[in-house]
């Protein structure tokens, strides 16, 4: 196992003479370790490792200058969101959001030429499938920097890099790391040119990962393939279970055949991923009723963990929306996301059986609450 170099500073060998290590926030060996690994698994030729995955998002727009336009998606995280609409609030770039699965939004970009075009696919929480290669092409075409965010699925299930996109995002905290105990980000860059200007916003904006962050990243990612497996294997059982209730109106999911992005997943992932976001009936008191009492899936933000969690877009990891977003990106109060985690599949399978239960308890169809008042 690689050491921990906590070291803040290094030993000069002599004034102006300047080693690969001088401090800790420029460059460090473990975080230099975490980064080239993260690369190697992406494809890329390098990558930055930073505090969060928000700082990862935060250094890849350092690339924009006032007036530049960020072509993001209207149903991004809402951490995006809140940091881009904030952005462009002050003046910093200018933004514009989209439906980039609408191939009429590809248009519009050529119309409009970003600087830089922002993809997340799947979307959170719709698992949205975006093609990549087709805005890879209308990137290239309209000279704009091809940003996407691989959070949901991670190398293991999806590598941007090979479909065109110039730079990956990634919360590290989530699937890279896997364990639920520390914070983290990575840009990671397909040529030298773009990684340098990643770096030197990185370094200049003090958003550095820290070195005992990076050694727990490193960790995690030894079991990545294998947490994976088992994610997806548990994830496809609750899909099918969800798909199979009568009190889940929709279940989201790119393996679902009538999925609107099947085809494209298909032909640019590697695996389905294991989240999974699905809308009951009966809106918010059901899902009230569906996380009372829940035991394997905690009421929790986040997701890519070996623990399972159930997640209420709309108050939690999207509240920083105003509602009419929320609306516009189809973010309803009867909205849930799992991260469907590794635990045994029949533990998590009887808690998701006792929470529509409860959920379907509260849920009474419009049909059955009119011919009861007849």
């Amino acid at each position: 196992m690689p050491p921990i170099h906590l070291s803040t500073n290094f030993v000069f060998d002599a004034p102006g003479v300047y080693a690969k290590y001088d401090y800790t926030r420029t460059a460090n060996p473990t975080r230099d370790l975490a980064a080239e690994a993260i690369a190697a698994l992406e494809g890329g030729c390098g990558a930055v490792v930073t505090s969060s995955g928000m700082s990862a998002i935060a250094v890849a727009t350092r690339l924009l200058s006032a007036g530049d336009l960020l072509l993001a998606p209207r149903d991004c995280y809402g951490g995006s969101y809140r940091l881009f609409s904030a952005e462009a609030d002050r003046g910093t770039y200018r933004v514009r959001f989209v439906d980039p699965w609408d191939p009429e939004s590809r248009r519009l970009a050529r119309r409009l030429r970003p600087r830089m075009i922002w993809i997340e696919t799947p979307s959170n929480p719709h698992l949205r499938i975006t093609d990549i290669a087709a805005w890879a092409r209308v990137a290239r075409d309209i000279g704009a920097i091809c940003v996407a965010d691989n959070t949901f699925l991670s190398p293991v299930n999806q590598r941007p890099l090979e479909f065109g996109a110039d730079l990956v995002v990634h919360s590290t905290t989530k699937f890279l790391n896997g364990h639920g105990d520390v914070v983290g980000g990575a840009v990671v860059a397909a040529d030298a040119d773009l990684l340098e200007d990643v770096a030197w916003w990185t370094n200049a904006m003090g958003a550095s990962g820290a070195p005992f962050d990076a050694y727990l990243t490193l960790r995690g990612m030894r079991t990545l393939h294998a947490r994976s497996r088992v994610h997806e294997a548990n994830a496809l059982r609750v899909v099918d279970l969800l798909d199979r209730s009568d009190t889940v109106i929709r279940v989201h999911h790119p393996s679902l055949p009538d999925h609107p992005g099947h085809d494209i997943a298909r032909r640019q992932q590697t695996g389905w991923g294991s989240l999974v976001s699905f809308e009951l009936r009966g809106g918010r008191e059901a899902v009230e009723a569906f996380v009372d009492g829940i035991e394997h899936f905690a009421l929790a933000e986040s997701l890519g963990g070996v623990e399972s969690l159930v997640t209420h877009p709309w108050t939690m990891t999207h509240a920083s929306m105003d509602e009419p977003a929320r609306v516009a990106a189809g973010i309803g109060e009867g909205l849930l996301r799992l991260s469907v985690g590794i635990e045994a599949f029949e533990d998590l399978e009887a808690d998701l059986k006792r929470a529509l239960s409860r959920a379907e308890a509260v849920a009474v169809p419009t049909g059955e609450a009119a011919a009861r008042t007849m």
